[in-house]
């Protein structure tokens, strides 16, 4: 196991990660914020480009996970990467979208 192999998975993890909002949104018809917006990571993109990015992040996660970092799901510091990555992901997405969908005001 090498870091390189580690951090492909941490990244790999990242855009595991970050197909999930895309790809729930896209499917359910709602419009989301995507880098293709105005202004980008802002503005709101059809349900059909939020499918298009979720698929496109889906693609680069497996090229990361399998192919550069030889995921392993019984070699744990890979899961241990991947999922960090998701992780960190996940609530970067729940901080800064919850400023535009009130997800960081409860009330």
């Amino acid at each position: 196991m090498y870091p390189l192999h580690l951090l492909a998975n941490f990244f790999g993890g990242i855009f595991l990660g970050n197909s999930l909002p895309h790809l729930v949104n896209g499917v359910s018809g709602r419009p989301f914020q995507t880098p293709f917006a105005k202004p980008s990571g802002v503005g709101l993109s059809s349900s059909t480009v939020n499918v298009a990015w979720g698929f496109l992040n889906l693609v680069f996660a497996y090229l990361l996970l399998e192919l550069l970092g030889g995921f392993d799901i019984n070699l744990f510091p890979h899961v241990i990467a991947a999922f960090l990555g998701a992780l960190l992901v996940s609530l970067f997405g729940a901080r800064h979208f919850g400023k535009f969908h009130g997800g960081n005001d409860p009330s």
